[in-house]
């Protein structure tokens, strides 16, 4: 098999489009140019090999059903956002290491063991049939945003809303 080859011009598109989708959801992109760009590549040579942008830093089964999770952006990234200050893979980064009041740190791995990771259709499979009422027994808390509505599964509300970019107190425990 050779080597994927990506184009600078690949990468400057995908940095520009990253960098803008970042903005218009409230997250900011690594300060750091070239990082940021080592990183897009890795992804756009996920994207070739796989047919996904899966994470970089992290190994993919080719399987998307199995690497939903790490897909970029990836869904470990707001609660490695919010305790840690950056993603895993650090494209992603809080206001203070954007603005370089903050360097980077290590951040652990939040991802669980293949052998302890299940597709999220099965996931749902596995607790409706465990007798589970569909909105009662979701595995992780909706939240809902008290501006907009936007509701979304996760372990804690996002820092900011995707879609009308309120803080993370304007969001409440809907189920």
């Amino acid at each position: 098999m050779s080597p994927v080859e990506i184009s600078e011009g690949d990468i400057d598109r995908a940095y520009a489009s990253l960098k803008k989708d970042a903005a218009e959801g409230g997250y900011r992109i690594t300060p750091d140019t070239e990082f940021a760009r080592n990183l897009i590549r890795g992804l756009l040579k996920n994207e070739v090999r796989y047919g996904y942008r899966a994470c970089p830093c992290r190994l993919a089964s080719g399987k998307k059903d199995e690497d939903l999770d790490i897909v970029c952006p990836c869904d470990y990234r707001d609660a490695d956002i919010e305790d840690h200050g950056a993603c895993y893979c650090a494209l992603y980064v809080n206001e203070e290491i954007a603005e370089g009041r903050r360097k980077v740190s290590p951040v652990p791995e939040r991802r669980p063991p293949r052998s302890q990771r299940g597709t999220p259709g099965a996931r749902a499979v596995q607790t409706v049939s465990a007798g589970a009422t569909v909105l009662g027994g979701l595995p992780l808390p909706v939240w809902r945003c008290r501006v907009c509505g936007y509701l979304c599964a996760r372990e804690q509300p996002p820092g900011i809303c995707p879609v009308c970019k309120a803080k993370k107190d304007r969001f409440e425990r809907f189920i």
